[in-house]
């Protein structure tokens, strides 16, 4: 979810600033672009070349610097932000912050922010718990402000209790999580299939095709970043997600029935990427098959239609989506096998299309509803395409 972010990190003067390194060291490996404000305070405890080196930005430490002139735009930071952390806020901090007192650089992009703002306190057992810095906490969460709060714990005074600034991994999985609840599917329980089947002849060889599973892994991770709870049923591929995902990798065709027929029942959303095989041999020799002199025939029978069989168990509050790979009639066969597969939108591509089908890293898409609406896309990466494919199916749940 951090992944892109704008984020800024206010560092206070306190002894935890030191934990400060490793947050930025975690969030920039979360993929984070990390600007960091300490203020003067801030810099007695933890330098800025520290955390320059660390964030790969500038630290910013004043209004502007003396000998050069050069200003500090606390406007255009407080903007560029997509999240504010301020770890750890000192008692100090957290007072103007409540109070609207702007003395300094880190104050004054607080006061410039349209993006959520997080605090995650750091001070003595006595400080935290002093009334006036109870009535600061609440002051600002009811300016929306989130309060991560501190754990328990030996603080640097020699006392035992609450004031240790909560550990850098659990600011990260904090902001983590309070991300993807703002997400349109957050909580939702969502199965892609990618990649191609690999059916057995013999022990060496099998019947496939040349889906690189590049599309259903854009997919998936796009869902991911939209806050679903994705469980990703993957045929042979050498792709690798981006996000966080459930992966369960299969073979056969009968092995990514038996996954989707596992995961459905739970799902909300099921994306059928998968370039499916119809056909298997009808018996699979133990031992490689030696080259003879006379032909090999193959007896084949028909795999398990994965699709079909899920659009029979569909419910009403299930959406999902099928894909139609054709070479000829294309929009016949795509509409048809929505209908007859019970599908809520069916993803149609050419392979007449340049620039689409098996192993590129574009693709060019006709999407058709249920109600055969159509809408045809230029040809885009398959990431671009990824989303025009999730905005197709926000809007259904819209």
């Amino acid at each position: 979810m951090l992944k892109n972010k704008n984020i800024i990190l206010g560092v206070c003067g306190s002894i935890a600033a030191y934990k400060s390194a490793f947050l930025v060291r975690l969030l920039v490996k979360a993929g984070a672009n990390v600007k960091v404000i300490l203020t003067p305070d801030g810099a007695n405890f933890i330098t800025p070349l520290t955390l320059a080196t660390l964030s790969k930005n500038p630290v910013y430490t004043q209004y502007f610097e003396e000998e050069s002139g050069v200003w500090s735009n606390h406007v255009e930071l407080g903007l560029w932000a997509d999240l504010i952390i301020i770890a750890p806020i000192s008692a100090n901090t957290l007072a103007k912050l409540a109070t609207g007192i702007c003395d300094n650089l880190l104050t004054a992009v607080y006061l410039s922010a349209k993006c959520p703002v997080y605090v995650a306190p750091a001070m003595d057992l006595d400080m935290w718990k002093h009334e006036s810095t109870q009535f600061n906490i609440d002051r600002i969460t009811a300016f929306g402000n989130v309060v991560i709060s501190p754990g328990s714990g030996e603080l640097a005074s020699g006392l035992f209790g609450e004031g240790r600034m909560a550990e850098p991994e659990e600011i990260v999985s904090f902001l983590d999580n309070s991300i993807k609840k703002l997400m349109p599917l957050f909580g939702k329980k969502v199965m892609v299939t990618a990649g191609p089947t690999y059916e057995a002849i013999d022990p060496v060889r099998f019947i496939g095709n040349h889906s690189s599973g590049k599309m259903g892994f854009a997919i998936a991770d796009e869902l991911a970043k939209l806050g679903a709870d994705v469980t990703l049923v993957a045929g042979p591929s050498a792709q690798k997600s981006t996000e966080i995902l459930n992966r369960v990798d299969v073979t056969s065709a009968e092995e990514m029935f038996e996954a989707c027929n596992t995961f459905f029942e739970n799902t909300f959303i099921t994306v059928m990427c998968a370039a499916v095989a119809d056909y298997k041999p009808k018996t699979i020799a133990t031992h490689k098959i030696k080259k003879q002199e006379h032909n090999l025939v193959l007896e084949l029978e028909k795999t398990i239609d994965i699709l079909t069989s899920l659009g029979k168990r569909k419910k009403d509050n299930q959406i999902l989506v099928g894909f139609a790979l054709e070479t000829n009639d294309e929009e016949t066969y795509a509409k048809s096998k929505l209908e007859k597969k019970n599908l809520d939108l069916v993803i149609l591509n050419s392979l007449n299309d340049k620039g689409a089908g098996f192993k590129s890293d574009t693709n060019k898409i006709t999407i058709f509803n249920r109600a055969l609406e159509k809408t045809v896309f230029e040809l885009k990466s398959k990431t671009e395409v990824a989303k025009d494919i999730c905005e197709a199916i926000l809007k259904i749940i819209k």
